[in-house]
């Protein structure tokens, strides 16, 4: 994945070693980032704690939001994969007893079986 696919919305694995590296400061003790993606300038990343969604705003990028979901208030999620007209995949997350999920779209190359067993192992262990 480059820069096009970056350009075109697609979710770009990230290594998670380098994530450990760079959330180190905002990481709890024994925490460690699984999986990562990267959606031109935001990322979602999946620790053996909880989901945290990182939204860079502004012109520059400079303002950073942190969105920390821990995994105990995920009541479900929804992983779709894409079909043959329906290049997309789709996460779905519910947070508590939220209406509304949270949810990204992922295009073509989107690693949407890891997505799910990161999600199915840190909610069901």
């Amino acid at each position: 994945m480059g820069l096009l696919s970056g350009l075109m919305g697609n979710a770009s694995e990230l290594d998670s070693q380098e994530l450990n590296e760079e959330f180190a400061p905002i990481l709890a003790n024994n925490e460690q980032v699984e999986l990562g993606f990267k959606l031109i300038r935001d990322m979602f990343i999946f620790t053996n704690k909880r989901m945290l969604i990182i939204d860079k705003q502004g012109l520059t990028g400079k303002k950073i939001q942190y969105h920390s979901i821990p995994f105990k208030s995920i009541s479900h999620f929804i992983v779709e994969s894409n079909g043959h007209f329906d290049m997309d995949s789709e996460l779905k997350i519910w947070i508590g007893n939220a209406k509304e999920p949270i949810s990204y779209e992922l295009k073509r190359g989107a690693d949407v079986v890891a997505i799910q067993k990161t999600l199915a192992n840190c909610l069901f262990m």
